[in-house]
């Protein structure tokens, strides 16, 4: 039987974007961290890992405990928990939300409430060995209002559209302070920013909405504004493990590709090979459980 909460929200409400996300379930984050800070009481170097899709989930725990970070391993509610690695923590970020769909958008958010340093990425992308150090290296030198990420001009025909250039979230590393100030000046990783519930300035509001709704467009504007400190992430660095659709011709769509609900985790299966992505990127080894 569905809660009333359940009843009263829009299945996009978990997928970090300000329009669809309620004073009530706001509310509840703010509760429900406190549990998820608990999971990581004394952990230094937790890195979110996001199941949806078992076996990739499962090589990226890997990766992450092969620099010496600890994986925190989210879940999509309609996948479920991943196998686990030896060492990771999971923690269902959906626990108490109870949403429909949940994305690590919504935790990445509010990382201040839980934890000092929270490294992130997709859950379509894999690095090297050699990638994975120079980020780990990077993102534990970190300082305290530092947050590392990846720059995205959206490519040349998008060059000079400069509100819609952003920070991505494909790979990156916040810290405790970095978090805390976006999400207090109303900038951090969701879509539609000008939207944010600390935005309450009906000229900020109309100035914001000029911009491109997409995430991280606030973490952009948090930099030009607020004086961010942002440690850019080289695409060229990771964009070779990425296995999305960016830059496949070949991708194959399933239904509701292009809304929230859609099957990332199914489409991942089916696009690509987790064997032939682990043996081109010198991973393979790391496949076995």
């Amino acid at each position: 039987m569905k809660t009333e909460l359940q009843t009263t929200i829009d299945p996009k409400a978990g997928t970090g974007n300000w329009k669809w996300f309620t004073p009530v379930l706001q509310e509840a984050v703010f509760r429900a961290a406190a549990q998820w800070k608990d999971r990581l009481a004394g952990v230094e170097k937790p890195w979110l890992c996001w199941n949806v899709s078992g076996r990739w989930c499962y090589l990226q725990q890997r990766l992450v405990q092969e620099v010496g970070w600890t994986p925190v391993v989210g879940f999509d509610p309609r996948t479920g928990p991943p196998p686990l690695a030896e060492g990771s923590i999971l923690i269902d970020f959906n626990e108490t939300l109870n949403l429909p769909l949940l994305w690590p958008h919504v935790p990445l958010e509010f990382a201040f409430l839980f934890s000092h340093r929270l490294a992130f990425w997709h859950a379509d992308l894999l690095c090297r060995l050699s990638v994975m150090e120079r980020l780990a290296g990077q993102f534990a030198g970190l300082k305290d209002g530092q947050l590392a990420a990846v720059l995205d001009r959206g490519g040349l025909r998008n060059r000079l559209s400069f509100k819609s250039h952003r920070y991505w979230e494909l790979c990156g590393c916040t810290t405790k302070s970095a978090s805390e100030n976006q999400y207090y000046n109303g900038t951090g990783w969701w879509r539609n920013f000008q939207l944010h519930p600390k935005c309450v300035l009906a000229q900020e509001r109309v100035k914001r909405s000029t911009y491109h709704y997409d995430s991280g467009v606030g973490i952009l504007y948090w930099q030009k504004k607020y004086n961010g400190s942002i440690v850019p992430i080289d695409i060229n660095l990771v964009k070779e493990g990425h296995c999305s659709e960016i830059g496949n011709k070949n991708y194959r769509h399933l239904a509701n590709h292009f809304e929230p609900t859609r099957n990332l985790g199914a489409e991942i299966d089916l696009n690509y090979s987790i064997e032939e992505v682990a043996t081109r990127l010198g991973i393979a080894h790391l496949l076995a459980q």
